[in-house]
Order: C-alpha cells, then sequence, then structure tokens
C-alpha cells in the first residue's frame, strides 16, 4: 500500500498541497503571471476540485484548481504527477466540459463563449522533445500563419525540461520549485516564487490543513478497503493497464494480493448462500415427510406446503427408504 506522506514533504506536484496552495489568490494570480508571461487581474476566488458536468447522465470530471479573471478568461490548472498515458486527450475533454457549461440557455452566439486556457503542469517529457513549455492553440496545416483564433489554448509544462531558451528565467524557476518544493537551500530572485514559496510554508505548517489532509488520506484509504469487494474485476481492469506499461506479470503480481482477497471473499458469499438454500430446502423437504409420516395424504400435504416437485419426489424417496 502506498506509504502516506506527511504535509511538509509534498511537493507542488502533489495535488493536495497543489490545490490548497493556489486557491489563495495571490498565488495562483502570481503562478498565471509568470506562465504567461503578462499581468492578470483575478475577478473571482480560485476554486479547486471543481465539478463540471454536461448532465447527471454524463461523467463528470473535477478540475484541479479553476480561476476566471476580469477579462472573464478562464484558467484550468493542474499538476500531474503520474503519466497517465492520456493527458492530451484528457485535456479536450477538460476543454469541451468547461465550454459546454459557458453559455447561458437561449445564447446561440458562439462569439459569447470565453477564453479558455488549461494548464497541466507535469514532471516529465510528454513529447519528448526536451521543452520546458509546450502551447498548442488551433492553426491551420495548409497555411502554417492561419489560425483559427476560438480562444482556446492548451499548455503542458514540464519540470524536467531541458530546453528553456524559449521560457523566461523566473517560469524556469517556478518549474524548479514545483517539483523541489522543500529544497531550504535553493534561491530564487523572483518575487513571485519566493512569494508562492512563503504561502507553501504557511500551509505546511498549519495544523488545521495538516488534520484535513490526513482526514482526506483516511478516506481514501477506507475507499481503497471498500472496494476491496469488487477487486476482482477492477484488479484485472488494473492489470491491463498497467500490464501495457510495466508488463503483465509485474502488474498481475502487485494486483494478485487485492484479486485472491476479492475472490475468496466471494467464495465465502457464495458458500453462505448455498449453506442458507440447502438448509431452507432440508428443512422444507422434512416438514412435508413428518405431514406424510402423521397420516396426512400427499394431496393434503400439498395444499399446505404448496411444495415443489423436486421437494415432493425427495420426500417420497426418504418415505419408502423407511417405511412408516
Amino acid at each position: 500500500m502506498e506509504q502516506r506522506k506527511s504535509l511538509r514533504e509534498l511537493t507542488l506536484l502533489d495535488r493536495f498541497l497543489f490545490n490548497e496552495t493556489m486557491e489563495i489568490p495571490e498565488n495562483m494570480q502570481a503562478l498565471l503571471e509568470i506562465i504567461l508571461g503578462k499581468e492578470i487581474v483575478l475577478k473571482y476566488l480560485p476554486q479547486s476540485e471543481k465539478e463540471q458536468r454536461i448532465s447527471p447522465l454524463s461523467r463528470f470530471v473535477k478540475l484541479d484548481v479553476w480561476v476566471q479573471d476580469e477579462e472573464n478568461v478562464i484558467y484550468e490548472v493542474e499538476s500531474q504527477r503520474k503519466n497517465t498515458g492520456n493527458l492530451p486527450k484528457r485535456s479536450r475533454y477538460y476543454q469541451s466540459m468547461i465550454d459546454s457549461r459557458l453559455l447561458e440557455p437561449g445564447i446561440d452566439d458562439f462569439n459569447e463563449l470565453n477564453p479558455v486556457y488549461v494548464i497541466i503542469i507535469t514532471p516529465f517529457d510528454l513529447f519528448k522533445k526536451k521543452k520546458c513549455c509546450y502551447t498548442f492553440s488551433m492553426t491551420c496545416e495548409e497555411v502554417s500563419d492561419v489560425y483559427l483564433n476560438d480562444g482556446a489554448v492548451r499548455i503542458f509544462l514540464n519540470t524536467h525540461g531541458e530546453d528553456d531558451k524559449d521560457i523566461s528565467p523566473e517560469l524556469k524557476e517556478l518549474l524548479y520549485f514545483i517539483e523541489h518544493t522543500n529544497d531550504q537551500g535553493k534561491i530564487y530572485r523572483s518575487d513571485k516564487v519566493n512569494g508562492i514559496r512563503k504561502s507553501v510554508r504557511t500551509i505546511q505548517n498549519n495544523e488545521e490543513v495538516n488534520l484535513r489532509y490526513m482526514q482526506e488520506w483516511e478516506e481514501k484509504l477506507m475507499f481503497k478497503r471498500e472496494g476491496l469487494q469488487e477487486g476482482r474485476e477492477e484488479g484485472r481492469k488494473e492489470g491491463i493497464k498497467e500490464g501495457r506499461k510495466e508488463g503483465i506479470e509485474e502488474t498481475q503480481k502487485k494486483m494478485q494480493p487485492v484479486i485472491d482477497e476479492a475472490e475468496r471473499r466471494l467464495r465465502e458469499v457464495e458458500e453462505e448462500k448455498n449453506k442458507i438454500k440447502q438448509e431452507a430446502y432440508e428443512q422444507e423437504v422434512q416438514t412435508f415427510l413428518n405431514l406424510l409420516k402423521s397420516g396426512f395424504s400427499q394431496e393434503k400435504v400439498r395444499s399446505y406446503t404448496n411444495s415443489g416437485e423436486d421437494i415432493v419426489k425427495e420426500a417420497l424417496e426418504r418415505l419408502r427408504a423407511k417405511p412408516v
């Protein structure tokens, strides 16, 4: 089972600390200004884990940190420690979920759609080009200087990037700090990065936040334990996913305890059901047999017990085997 890190051991690549930090408007504003290289004034307070859903029947997503500025530009920012293999399409889904909620019913002018930035920060190079920053907006394949200008931008930041010539020194410092949040010996030139750093220290030393972190961990642990009941199917699904990356044998080895526990519980439930079923069957046969032995006719007993043919057959066979 995954070992729980203390709050002071977390970095900004960990979702809990990232969300706690970026819910503070000054931190979110500083982060966006460093990434985008321009001044930003927030219109609303940042919201962490904002739920987006088109309908009650559709899949919902929880956006890590969501905020809107005074120019009505919307930003969704998240840190993603693990490469799940689906981040490009996931960012597309996030984009569509945000767009689906932007127009009020009855508005048919799509020019009313807000500009939207989806920003994902990772400690790995998703596109294998050694860049620190990959920015995507729609352009024409046939004419490279023709832009769609649909207001949608997706940015992937790589804290392990080597080619930093296209980013500012301030963004380079920010990317280092996001991954090495607890490096006490590092000196930063950026006032904005130092401001976020000071805020992180305050959060990590806050007992109320620490309690909330521990409660969240316990809830996740509880859900994992409850999930053992469905572990057989989920374990196999997870095994298939992980097997693509680590090898099926290694993944099955990791998941085997979960699968074994789920199968054991299923066997226990099945055995208990069979036991109860057998006891009920035996009791019904014995009741039918006892009535026959008491002198009641077979037709009379049938009318009393409303027994099925299997019960009647079994009772009669036992009666013939041990005549009264």
